[in-house]
């Protein structure tokens, strides 16, 4: 059988509304289901997401893969046929996808059969961050330039739900907190008219870009929707905090993003505030009082010029 790891187990109790403890028990159990459907043999140790198990496979032509099987959510519900559209330009390579009841959650279970890269070996180890940003924003150019396939979630949707959650959930913010909450809600409502049609990846940060055979690099895990590319911006910048000088540092991160992709820098500050907005509304929700103070820094640093 195989074993659900101990953190992974303990993240599907901290994301309970995504996983939790009926999820983790129906694991076992998924992950044989799809070894024995797709004649896959496991070749290595499970590695994992913050929800997700990724198994190393071998399939019955001898080609390796991965097994990535987690519970469909709204957020990863469309990662296979975005990974369809992408069909491996900048990305992982879907081979196979398959949703299926789970006997014991009540979370459908999402499988996909991926081209397997190297999952030790990612741009978080890159010593140079500026180089590690050129090849992030290379690839983010690429999957960006495709717009989106319908019937897949919209920025202009997460745009009007933030809107209307926005007067709620401030209640609860510190007061310290309040002016940059009506700032980015204000740049949320100046932009929602035109929330763009390009096909995002929503979560390209350093660590989901891993090495790979077929090209040197590739980007893993998108959570994809419909919208403008400016959206794209914020898990770069706050990744792999900067120790000195963090305005200029995320000025520059922030203007080779914007020169790489080819955007207005004045939408692109305005979405990248919504995406501060975003974050800044699920950690309310989950009982925070305060917002990021790394994410107030880039707004601030955004807003300096």
């Amino acid at each position: 059988m195989i074993e659900v790891p101990a953190e992974l187990a303990a993240s599907h109790l901290r994301y309970a509304d995504d996983a939790g403890p009926e999820w983790t028990a129906a694991v076992p159990a998924l992950a044989e289901h799809f070894l024995g459907r797709w004649e896959l043999r496991p070749d290595g140790p499970a590695m994992h997401g913050v929800v997700s198990l990724v198994l190393p496979v071998v399939r019955p032509d001898g080609t390796r893969a991965a097994l990535k099987l987690q519970p469909a959510t709204e957020e990863n519900v469309g990662e296979g046929p975005g990974l369809r559209v992408w069909a491996g330009d900048g990305v992982v390579r879907l081979l196979d996808e398959a949703t299926v009841p789970s006997p014991s959650s009540p979370h459908q279970a999402n499988a996909l059969l991926l081209e397997r890269l190297e999952g030790r070996r990612s741009l978080e180890g890159m010593p140079d961050v500026t180089e590690a940003l050129e090849i992030l924003t290379g690839l983010l150019a690429r999957l960006v330039a495709r717009p989106g396939p319908e019937r897949m979630r919209t920025l202009a949707d997460i745009a009007a739900d933030m809107l209307e959650e926005t007067p709620e959930q401030a209640r609860r913010a510190h007061p310290d907190d309040l002016p940059w909450i009506e700032r980015c809600a204000a740049a949320v409502r100046e932009l929602a008219g035109e929330a763009g049609d390009r096909l995002l990846h929503w979560d390209l940060h350093y660590s989901n870009v891993l090495a790979g055979e077929r090209e040197p690099w590739l980007a893993i895990d998108p959570k994809p929707l419909v919208g403008d590319p400016g959206f794209e911006l914020l898990p770069a910048l706050r990744n792999r905090w900067p120790s000195t000088d963090v305005r200029g540092t995320l000025l520059r991160r922030f203007d080779q993003m914007v020169e790489g992709l080819g955007l207005d820098r004045d939408r692109a500050v305005g979405w990248t505030l919504g995406r501060v907005l975003q974050d800044a509304l699920w950690d309310l929700e989950d009982g925070e009082s305060r917002i990021d103070q790394n994410e107030v820094a880039i707004v601030e640093a955004l807003l300096s010029r």
